[in-house]
């Protein structure tokens, strides 16, 4: 069977977007030929900033044969009727079968599509899909119609196998498919053909393009560590520039440059930052003092001079650049020399945070008194935490911020240390934004954890409070993010807390049960995320009345290596079956069996030896959940396994004689209520 390779030329597409694309195209095409019939063993696709490229081994020759039935009005329907199911179908009438069904004799059309070529097939599919491309931005050029997120110059096409090549005939708005392409705009020997996939890398990287964007990431990064290393310094890792950097360059030339004396002061967030932004420069450090020294460009292409052109052009442009950043720095640092943040703060009166919730001015005092609050629960220092939340905003005002927004934060606590902030207080302007993603470290020093979390409850409570929550995909000021980040802080410091506490202390119009909710379906995603399966969750948080979330992750944790065990998943089953039998009793009876069972009215030995180990067991489990070892307790639950399978083996539960089965049943209900104290366990699957 032939393999398939198609290449479609553009003009640059944007680095953002070719990851995207080549997945879509890949997709895209693989299910429409598959819907069609075409059968295929695998497929790849390829992105550089100038094509898409598609390739599928063993391509089946011809599509599948298909039938399909098409069901018609009854037999005696009305002639009009008839007519038209005739006309969709384009059969006639001696065309049609006639089926006995339960409501009547109906027609059925059946249809037999033959297969077809593979270069048929193909040609359909692929003229559909460059016409309708999911580009999120795309554009029309010269005279024509074609629709593409830059001018398409030429389509590769062609299936090929041990005997040759052959192209795939197609044309779309005067561009004709063939099998010949060009390689690099500028280093490039003109145009060539193709015979394979092999033969087009490998053509490809004779004229300067290194096809696999994966293949062009590793020679970039391995070149700038190896140049970096040679003077004793090393890269500062940046995969998010990395990977846009491989979007730009075809064939990656890696050039080193100094920066000037005058700019090493900097912060080295600020030069990062400005290279990275402005320059799609990577950052490289000195080690022994962790001072960004040296930038690192890559070129598309090699030039007579070793790049030095390119690099001198490069460093005349970052000094500009720098020289702004230098200038916000030098300003900022003359702003708050006289007058310390509290000019910065001022200015925050007049920036709105949200219409309805006031000021950013507005909302750093409501953090503030929050942050208060929040530390004497949890044993930080109250004047402290608040005074970090009242100066973790100030830098918003900075000229810095208003230039780099990322730096937010960043620059607070330079500045705070600068007008003589201690740095526990200081790094609380930085630190209490995080976390920002899932994989950013939480917060931990006891200052920053409070202004963190009065953050974050501040955002929650007062957008619950104007009904502003998320829906659906929506989620426009982040609370999903603000959720996750206060549970994260909550449980990866093992904060000892109630929740409800905690969300009571923002606004007093928000529908706290509501919001709860809302943080325990966070919780269980980010649970679910670590291994903890739903139903386990469910158990433990719904026994914790005072809604201490790091208690139920423990208990989660423990409860669900116990279920692992043949103890732990049959008495699941022996507590459902004693709850069932004691609800249905209950129901019948019209009486809660919850008085207690008396050892006296015990009969039967398997009764009796689970009186015994209930008394034995029932101390230690208590005992153990007072001082949270749920190891422990889960192991004394254990012991209750073999008692409770041999009561219900061998003892009647419901005996004839009254004061015995209330008795008995009054001990399946002491037995819930034992396993209940742990967790609800009627929620565990299984």
């Amino acid at each position: 069977m032939p393999d398939l390779l198609i290449e479609l030329l553009s003009e640059e597409i944007p680095a953002r977007m070719q990851r995207r694309a080549s997945l879509d195209f890949e997709k895209l095409f693989t299910d429409g030929i598959s819907e069609l019939g075409l059968s295929y063993e695998s497929s790849a696709a390829f992105a550089t900033p100038r094509r898409l490229v598609l390739v599928l081994e063993n391509v089946s020759s011809e599509s599948l044969s298909r039938s399909e039935e098409k069901r018609g009005p009854r037999t005696d329907a009305p002639e009009k009727a008839i007519q038209g199911f005739l006309k969709s179908t384009g059969f006639d009438l001696s065309q049609l079968e006639v089926r006995q069904e339960k409501k009547g004799e109906f027609y059925y059309a059946n249809f037999q599509t033959k297969g077809r070529a593979a270069a048929d097939v193909i040609s359909d599919v692929l003229e559909k899909i460059i016409r309708n491309f999911p580009w999120p931005k795309s554009m029309r050029w010269g005279q024509s119609s074609l629709k593409w997120v830059r001018p398409l110059h030429s389509i590769i096409c062609i299936l090929y196998d041990d005997d040759g090549s052959s192209v795939v005939d197609m044309n779309i708005e005067g561009i004709s498919s063939g099998d010949k392409t060009y390689g690099h705009r500028f280093m490039g020997s003109g145009q060539f053909a193709v015979t394979s996939f092999e033969d087009y890398a490998s053509k490809l990287k004779k004229n300067h393009v290194v096809l696999d964007p994966s293949e062009r990431a590793e020679i970039i990064l391995q070149e700038i560590k190896n140049q970096a290393f040679a003077q004793g310094l090393e890269l500062i890792n940046d995969p998010s520039l990395l990977n846009e950097v491989v979007g730009l360059i075809e064939w990656p030339v890696v050039l080193l440059g100094k920066l000037e004396d005058e700019f090493l002061s900097l912060p080295v967030e600020v030069l990062q930052t400005s290279m990275r932004e402005h320059q799609k420069f990577f950052s490289i450090r000195n080690p022994k003092d962790n001072k960004v020294v040296q930038f690192a460009t890559v070129a598309n292409r090699e030039t007579l001079d070793g790049g030095s052109t390119i690099l001198s052009g490069n460093q005349k442009v970052l000094s500009a650049r720098l020289s702004d950043a230098k200038f916000f720095w030098d300003n900022d640092l003359r702003a708050i020399k006289t007058s310390g943040l509290n000019i910065w703060l001022e200015k925050l009166k007049k920036v709105t945070f949200h219409n309805k919730l006031g000021s950013q001015f507005e909302r750093v005092e409501r953090i503030s008194n929050l942050s208060e609050e929040i530390a004497k629960k949890i044993g930080c220092d109250p004047k402290l935490a608040k005074d970090a939340a009242y100066i973790s905003k100030a830098d918003l005002s900075s000229e810095m911020v208003y230039e780099f927004p990322e730096l937010q934060g960043i620059m607070g606590t330079y500045y705070a240390k600068k007008v003589g902030y201690a740095a526990n207080i200081a790094d609380a302007c930085k630190d209490h934004y995080a976390p920002l993603g899932p994989n950013d470290e939480v917060p931990n020093s006891s200052i920053s954890i409070v202004v963190a979390l009065a953050d974050k409850i501040d955002t929650l409570t007062n957008f619950w409070a104007i009904e502003e929550k998320p829906t659906g995909s929506k989620d426009p000021f982040a609370l999903r993010r603000s959720a996750l980040g206060m549970i994260r802080i909550i449980i990866e410091n093992d904060i000892r807390i109630s929740l409800s506490e905690i969300l009571a202390l923002g606004s007093k119009k928000a529908d706290i049960e509501d919001l709860k909710d809302f943080i325990y379906q966070r919780m269980k995603v980010f649970l679910r995320e670590k291994e903890l399966r739903h139903d386990i969750i469910d158990a433990c948080l719904s026994t914790d009345k005072e809604d201490d979330l790091a208690l139920s992750v423990k208990k989660s944790s423990a409860l669900m290596e116990f279920i692992k065990t043949s103890d732990g998943s049959n008495l699941i089953q022996g507590f459902k079956r004693a709850n069932n039998i004691l609800i249905q009793a209950e129901k019948n009876d019209g009486v809660e069996y919850s008085f207690g069972a008396d050892l006296k009215y015990a009969k039967e030995d398997a009764e009796l030896n689970l009186f015994s180990i209930l008394d034995n067991e029932e101390v230690k489990i208590r005992t153990s959940l007072e001082r949270e070892d749920f190891v422990e307790a889960m192991n004394s639950m254990a012991n209750l396994r073999a008692p409770i399978d041999s009561f219900f083996e061998t003892v009647q539960i419901n005996s004839d004689v009254y004061h015995i089965r209330r008795n008995r049943l009054n001990l399946l209900s002491r037995i819930c209520k034992l396993c209940l104290s742990v967790a609800d366990l009627t929620k565990v699957e299984g």
